[in-house]
Formats: structure tokens, C-alpha cells, sequence
């Protein structure tokens, strides 16, 4: 049965979209057909980490949430475009850059059930072993509704006081959703931190377990989002550290 992994932060600017995007291909680097639905319809950007321009894009969730189209056709095979080759496959379901889709989704909202039902679809039309959904920060019901049919949750934050706050809430959330598996990703820590101690306190803090503490990266921010950080740095620490996670969240 296919797994479907939600990748979720309260508060925007924590890496979200790039741990998506490293987590979804290191499963396709084990062999495995994943897809990535950027359900973050009114700040999409995960398509520029595939190297996908939005201009590129014809058809986005958007269209199938306007029932313009098919999950199928929304749906982009990005696995060429990676920088190396993988063993798997990586479909994107990106969402629309433009303007007049970002207003109407502000403006109007869209309908929970058509997109949880899209998840559904797209697991079985793209016969995937691995949904991975980048959801949009905080708490509406298309991300809590995201988050009910999850297999496995991962929470990401930083240590920073409002990242705390709203972090304990996602927790008392997914507890109530009766998510399978939770976990917290601590990333931008900064390296004057002890990584022990953090892991230590966040653990306390949340009383859920934490896949991995991610110090700052030099290289990260270089790469700016212009490629998939896993496979341009294979032997980074932060590359090992995502493998763990990614260990964490198959269970």
C-alpha cells in the first residue's frame, strides 16, 4: 500500500519545501515512483528545486482543483531534470505561480474535499509507492485535512521562540488527527548550538520524537534553491542526516 508523508510547518522560512523536495528524492533514489503535490497554493515554489520554471508548468493543481483537468495531467514527470540519475521516478504536482490563480485561491478558497480526493487519485493514477505532500504553513482544513490522511508526519521548526509555540499546537493537532507516525525535524541551527542539547529539549518540550537536529548550511544557502541538495552534496552531513530521516518516516 502506498505511504503518504506530510511534510508541515506552522511558521513559513523553516526549509519546508527543501526537505520535501530532498525527501522525496532520496525515496526515488532507493527505486521508488514518488510524487510531490505543493499544496502551498498561495506561495508555491517547490517546482524551482526541480528545476521546473513556472512559465514551464501547464497545467497545476490549480486546474484540478477548478476541475479543469485531471490530477493525472497536472502531474509533470521531473525525474530527467534531476542532476543525477536515480533508480526511481519523481512526478511533481506543482501549483500555479500566476497571479490571477494565487488572488482567485485567496479570494475563494477551495474545496478540502476535491483536494484530499486528488491525493487519493493521484496515488493510483501515477501507481506511486510515496505521496509526499509540502503542505502550507499554520492551520486551515485543507492542511489538517492533508494531515488526517497522512501515514506519517513530519513537523519541521526552528529554534526560535515563535517556531516553539506554534510547533507545540501542530503537535496537539496531529495528536487529535490520530496521525500513525510524528516527528520533528529542528533545521537552521545555528553551529554554536550543542545539537544534543536541542534534540534533548525539543524532545521534552513536544514529548515526540526527533528525526534529526540540522545545523546551518553554508551550502544550503549557496544553493538557494537552484537544485536538490542530497545530490549535489551526497556526502554532506546534512545528506546524511535527511537518509536518517527518511529511515524514520518508512517505519
Amino acid at each position: 500500500m502506498a505511504k503518504i508523508i506530510s511534510i508541515h510547518s506552522f511558521r513559513g522560512g523553516t526549509g519546508k519545501s527543501n526537505i520535501a523536495a530532498n525527501i522525496t528524492t532520496l525515496l526515488a533514489a532507493a527505486g521508488q515512483r514518488v510524487a510531490v503535490i505543493d499544496t502551498d497554493i498561495q506561495s508555491p515554489g517547490i517546482h524551482n528545486l526541480f528545476n521546473l520554471e513556472g512559465e514551464a508548468i501547464t497545467y497545476a493543481l490549480n486546474d484540478y482543483l477548478w476541475g479543469r483537468c485531471s490530477i493525472r495531467q497536472a502531474a509533470t514527470d521531473v525525474t530527467a531534470r534531476l542532476e543525477t540519475p536515480v533508480a526511481g521516478q519523481i512526478f511533481l504536482i506543482p501549483s500555479s505561480v500566476k497571479s490571477g490563480e494565487i488572488a482567485r485561491i485567496l479570494r475563494e478558497g477551495c474545496d478540502a474535499r476535491v483536494l484530499t480526493a486528488g491525493l487519493r487519485k493521484a496515488i493510483s493514477e501515477l501507481e506511486l509507492d510515496t505521496l509526499v505532500i509540502d503542505t502550507h504553513p499554520g492551520l486551515n482544513e485543507e492542511t489538517m485535512l492533508s494531515i488526517a490522511v497522512s501515514h506519517a508526519l513530519l513537523i519541521i521548526m526552528r529554534p526560535d521562540r515563535q517556531d516553539y509555540e506554534g510547533t507545540g499546537v501542530t503537535v496537539e493537532v496531529a495528536g487529535a488527527l490520530n496521525v500513525p507516525r510524528m516527528a520533528l525535524l529542528v533545521n537552521k541551527v545555528p553551529t554554536s548550538f550543542d545539537p544534543d542539547e536541542v534534540r534533548e529539549r525539543v524532545t521534552q518540550t513536544f514529548n515526540c520524537e526527533v528525526a534529526a537536529v540540522l545545523p546551518h548550511s553554508d551550502e544550503m544557502m549557496l544553493l538557494a534553491s537552484a537544485g536538490i541538495f542530497v545530490q549535489r552534496y551526497p556526502d554532506h552531513p546534512v545528506t546524511a542526516a535527511l537518509k536518517q530521516v527518511v529511515a524514520t518516516l518508512m517505519v
